[in-house]
C-alpha cells in the first residue's frame, strides 16, 4: 500500500513541474524550482522524477546552479540503480545551454565508467557520447585529460589507473570508430585530438601506445597525400617514444623491448619517406658495440629490424654503419677451421643489410672487404693495399656457402622423409608433427637459398650489390604461413627452448624476430653433419573529486610497479 505521505510528495514533484513547463518567464518561479530540489531526497520515485526534473530547468535557474549540481549527484551516487540510471541520463542537460559545466560533467561520468552494472555503464556511455557531440573539442580535452594522468595545475589529481583504463578502452571502443562523425571541422579537430594523444604518450603502455598510433595514420591529417612535415611529425612521435636520448643499458629489458617495438612502428613510416637517420645512429653508436651481450632474441629482432630499414637508409647513414655491419657479418661468417657454428638467421640478415647500405655507397667498401670499386671519388682509396681484406671476406664468404649448402642437402633429404612419413602417420597428432617440420624445413631452406644468392655475386673485385626487391626475406614468407597462430596484439608468446620468454609481441603484420628464429632452429640446427652449420640458438563514493594522484609506473609489459623518472615500471612485453 502506497504511503500517502510519499503520494503528496508525487503529486508536488508533478505540480512543481506543470508549473514550471507553463510559464512563460520560468525564472520567476524559483519556489518551484526550489521544491523540486528539496523532495529530491525523499521517496525512490521522488529521486527519479526529480532527477528528471533537476537538469531540465537547470539553465532557467543560475542562482541555485549549486544546490541542484549537488543534489543531483547525491541523486547519481543513489544506493538504487534506477535512480543513478535516471541521474546519469540526466549530467548532458546541465551543459545543453550551459557549455561551461562540460568539463565537469566529463569528469563525473568519467568515474562511473568503472560501474560494473550494464545498465548503469550503458547510460554513463551514452552521455558521454551526447557531451561529446554537444562539443567535442571541451569533451575531448576532458577525457584526454584522465588518460594524461596530470591535469591542468589549478585543478586536483586525475582519477586512477583502473578509471584510467576504462577511459583509454572508451575512447578507442566509442570515439575513435565514428572519428569522421565528431572530428568536425576535420583538419581543426583532427589536429586538436592529434595533439592531445601526443601529450598523453609519456605514460602509456606498448599496447596503448600501438593503437594511438594506428589511430593517427588513420587520420587524414597523415594521409597518403599529406604533406612531408607531418611524417617527420609521426616519425618523430615513434623516435620520443623509443628513448633514443637515453643510453643503451643491455639489462634494462623494458627500453630493450620499447627499442624493437617502436623500430617496428617506424618502419612504414620511413618507407613512406621519413628519415631512420635518428634510428640507425642509434643503434650504430649505441647498441651494436654492445651487441654480443644481448639476448639471443634481441639479436634476431633487432638484426631483422636492420633489415628492414636498409633500404631506406641515405647513403650518409649508410656510410657510417657499413664498418659495424662488416665487423658483425665477418664474426658471423666464422672460419671453418674454428669449428665454431654459424647462425644462417643472423648471416641473412646481416648479408642482405650489407648489400642494401654497400648499393648507396659502393666505394665504402673498397676499405673494409678490400674491392676495387672505382667512382672517381677521393674515398675510393684505390692506391692503398686491402688485398689482406678480401682475401679475408672472400674466404668466409666461401666458408658460408659450404655450410649452407651442405645443410641444404639435409633439409631436401629430411623434407622427402617427412613426405614419407606423413603418408604413413595415423594419428593426427603425428600429422601434426611432421607437417610442423616440413614448415620448419621450407623456412631453413628459404633462408639457405636467400644466403646463397647473396654471397654469390660478393666474389668479384668490383661486385654488384642488390639494392632492389629481388630477395624476398625468409620470415616475411613465414608470417603468412604462421598467421593463424601468431598470438594476438599484446597477447605474450610462450617461452620454448628455441626462442626465450621475451618476445616482442608488439608487431603489425610480421611475427616476433624470435618466434621465427625457432623455426630456422629446429629446421637446421637439429640436422647431425651438415657442415657444422647448426644454429645456436573500487567502492562509490563521491564522484565529483578527483581521484588518486601520483605518477604511475606503466612499463610496456605492464608488469611494472611504480616507477620513476617519466613514470615507466620496468615490465617486459
Amino acid at each position: 500500500m502506497t504511503d500517502p505521505s510519499e503520494e503528496a510528495t508525487i503529486e508536488k514533484l508533478y505540480q512543481y513541474g506543470e508549473q514550471l513547463n507553463s510559464a512563460k518567464d520560468k525564472s520567476q518561479n524559483v519556489k518551484d524550482y526550489q521544491g523540486i530540489i528539496a523532495v529530491a531526497k525523499t521517496s525512490v520515485k521522488a529521486k527519479q522524477l526529480s532527477a528528471q526534473l533537476i537538469p531540465k530547468f537547470f539553465k532557467f535557474f543560475p542562482e541555485q546552479a549549486g544546490a541542484a549540481l549537488e543534489t543531483h549527484l547525491d541523486l547519481v551516487e543513489a544506493d538504487e540503480l534506477g535512480v543513478r540510471v535516471q541521474a546519469i541520463r540526466g549530467l548532458p542537460l546541465f551543459c545543453k545551454d550551459t557549455p561551461e559545466n562540460i568539463g565537469k560533467m566529463v569528469d563525473i561520468l568519467v568515474q562511473l565508467l568503472g560501474t560494473e552494472e550494464f545498465v548503469e555503464r550503458d547510460a554513463v556511455h551514452k552521455a558521454l557520447m551526447s557531451l561529446l557531440r554537444q562539443d567535442v573539442k571541451a569533451s575531448l580535452t576532458s577525457l584526454f585529460k584522465h588518460i594524461r594522468g596530470v591535469e591542468e595545475p589549478s585543478t586536483e589529481p586525475s582519477t586512477d589507473d583502473v578509471i584510467r583504463e576504462k577511459v583509454i578502452n572508451f575512447v578507442r571502443d566509442k570515439v575513435f570508430p565514428i572519428k569522421a562523425e565528431l572530428l568536425k571541422p576535420q583538419e581543426e579537430m583532427e589536429r586538436h585530438i592529434t595533439d592531445l594523444i601526443k601529450t598523453s604518450l609519456d605514460d602509456v603502455t606498448g599496447v596503448e601506445f600501438r593503437m594511438f598510433m594506428d589511430f593517427l595514420k588513420s587520420l587524414s591529417l597523415f594521409g597518403e597525400k599529406c604533406p612531408h612535415e607531418r611524417i617527420k611529425e609521426l616519425i618523430g612521435v615513434v623516435e620520443e617514444q623509443a628513448e633514443l636520448e637515453l643510453e643503451f643499458k643491455v639489462a634494462d629489458a623494458d627500453h630493450n623491448d620499447r627499442l624493437i617495438s617502436c623500430l617496428h612502428m617506424a618502419l612504414p613510416i620511413v618507407v613512406r619517406g621519413a628519415s631512420s637517420s635518428n634510428f640507425m645512429n642509434f643503434i650504430n653508436k649505441k647498441i651494436i658495440p654492445v651487441f654480443d651481450q644481448l639476448p639471443g632474441e634481441r639479436k634476431v629482432d633487432l638484426l631483422r629490424s636492420l633489415a628492414e630499414f636498409s633500404p631506406f637508409t641515405t647513403p650518409q647513414d649508410s656510410r657510417q654503419m657499413l664498418p659495424s655491419i662488416v665487423q658483425l657479418l665477418k664474426k658471423y661468417m666464422t672460419w671453418k677451421k674454428t669449428g665454431e657454428e654459424m647462425n644462417f638467421t643472423y648471416v641473412e640478415c646481416l648479408l642482405y643489410t650489407f648489400h642494401h647500405l654497400a648499393h648507396k655507397v659502393p666505394n665504402a667498401t673498397n676499405s673494409l672487404c678490400g674491392y676495387k670499386i672505382v667512382t672517381g671519388q677521393p674515398s675510393d682509396r684505390l692506391g692503398e693495399d686491402f688485398s689482406e681484406q678480401y682475401n679475408d671476406f672472400t674466404e668466409r664468404l666461401k666458408n658460408v656457402e659450404e655450410f649452407t649448402r651442405a645443410t641444404i642437402k639435409k633439409l631436401t633429404q629430411g623434407m622427402s622423409e617427412n613426405n614419407k612419413s606423413l603418408a604413413d602417420a595415423k594419428t593426427d597428432e603425428e600429422k601434426e608433427k611432421i607437417k610442423t617440420k616440413k614448415q620448419n624445413a621450407t623456412t631453413g631452406l628459404r633462408t639457405c637459398n636467400n644466403i646463397l644468392t647473396m654471397t654469390k655475386p660478393l666474389h668479384a673485385k668490383a661486385p654488384s650489390f642488390i639494392g632492389d626487391k629481388r630477395i624476398n626475406l625468409s620470415w616475411k614468407e613465414a608470417t603468412k604461413t604462421a598467421s593463424t597462430t601468431t598470438p594476438a596484439v599484446g597477447a605474450k608468446r610462450p617461452a620454448t627452448a628455441g626462442n626465450g620468454s621475451n618476445n616482442i609481441a608488439l608487431k603489425k603484420g610480421r611475427g616476433s624476430g624470435a618466434m621465427q628464429n625457432q623455426l630456422v632452429n629446429r629446421a637446421i640446427g637439429g640436422l647431425s653433419g651438415a657442415g657444422r652449420g647448426g644454429v645456436s640458438g573500487g567502492g562509490r563514493g563521491r564522484v565529483s573529486g578527483g581521484g588518486r594522484g601520483g605518477t604511475r609506473g606503466r612499463g610496456w609489459g605492464g608488469r611494472g610497479g611504480r616507477g620513476s623518472g617519466r613514470g615507466r615500471g620496468r615490465g617486459y612485453w
